[in-house]
């Protein structure tokens, strides 16, 4: 299952007691105070693993504490440091204290660490407060306690392309044309339960090999995601950060009309998230190989026009236009700036 929201408790580990302790040895009768301090207590990090696509490695175990450091020691023996705690999640997850909402980490590019809890400090050992006029302290400090916290973590995947669109608009059939991504196709709304991600190569429509991007297909909207209604609005944060939209509208479809299909999107879309909605978006009608009545295709390229866009019409079965949109597509995002990293699809893609 794809876990994308988890709340986790995690705790630092506590800092060691630092030591009193005077030497005893035969020829030293006045040795003076060699009390060690106490070790560091561990601290939890999170690390970006592109092999991760899901939260699921904390679908059960949700609570994480790191070692506490070591007491200090005589004969000015340091404590030993606790162990620390790593915590690996996908690229693209986001950690927020539960009660604050401060957003502790965003973990963004493959192997970036950041600690969400510190562990305590040592205390010091009796042996640091020697002075002139004391002698023989009699005074240590205990370690300071580590940080603990909940966290709210939630994940947002990383993809170039962000696929919108009706149940059975053909976004699933889309991705599993354009990658080697295989996502479950049927005839029936609401097949794509979780969001799935895909690597479009240009090279299987005879181009470059090295030009790709990522395209994340999310469940059908339907009117009323924003109040609840649906499954799509549950995962929209993840084309939150995508660095553009294709809006795919069934020509083919006889009960609604391909000006009502993108009214309800449109309206989803500005209910969720203003940035969402202002994110380029182009139309792509599909399929086109099931189209009955060519005023709907007429109808589709004058809301295209009123929207200042180019109409794009697709297939997914026979192919059409498909290869168009790969490259029109790779060459927005192009001129746009850097791509998303491959490493962002991590292992829920297998390839060809």
């Amino acid at each position: 299952m794809f876990l994308d929201q988890v709340q986790l408790r995690i705790a630092a580990g506590h800092g060691g007691s630092g030591a009193m302790s005077f030497r005893r040895e035969k020829f030293a009768p006045e040795g003076g105070p060699d009390g060690g301090d106490g070790g560091k207590g561990g601290s939890v990090f999170l690390r970006a693993n592109g092999a991760l696509n899901t939260l699921n490695p904390y679908r059960h175990k949700r609570e994480f504490a790191a070692e506490r450091g070591r007491q200090g020691e005589g004969c000015m023996r340091h404590g030993k440091d606790g162990l620390d705690i790593v915590l690996d999640v996908p690229l693209g997850t986001v950690a927020r204290d539960t009660e604050t909402g401060e957003i502790l980490a965003e973990l963004m590019a493959e192997g970036e660490v950041v600690c969400v809890a510190r562990g305590g400090r040592g205390g010091l050992g009796n042996t640091n407060f020697k002075s002139s006029t004391n002698r023989t302290p009699r005074h240590h400090q205990p370690g300071e306690d580590g940080e603990e916290r909940t966290l709210d973590m939630e994940l947002k995947l990383i993809a170039d392309v962000g696929l919108l669109g009706f149940p059975n608009a053909g976004k699933s059939t889309l991705v599993s044309r354009l990658s080697a991504a295989r996502p479950k196709i049927a005839g029936y709304p609401f097949t794509t339960l979780e969001p799935q991600l895909g690597v479009v190569s240009l090279d299987r429509f005879g181009g470059d090999l090295l030009d790709s991007w990522v395209i994340a297909d999310i469940p059908g909207l339907i009117e009323g995601a924003a109040e609840g209604a649906g499954l799509g609005i549950q995962f929209l944060r993840h084309v939150e950060r995508t660095r553009m939209l294709l809006h795919l509208v069934d020509l083919s479809d006889p009960v609604t009309e391909p000006a009502e299909a993108i009214r309800v999107i449109e309206g989803e879309l500005a209910a969720f998230s203003p940035v969402l909605a202002a994110k380029p978006r182009w139309l792509v009608g599909t399929k086109l190989d099931a189209l009955q009545d060519d005023e709907r295709k007429a109808a589709f390229t004058t809301l295209c026009a009123e929207r200042g866009l180019k109409p794009i019409f697709i297939s997914g079965v026979t192919g059409e236009g498909l290869k168009e949109l790969a490259f029109a597509v790779d060459a927005a995002l192009k001129a746009g700036g850097p791509k998303a990293s491959i490493q962002a699809v991590g292992a829920s893609e297998a390839e060809a």
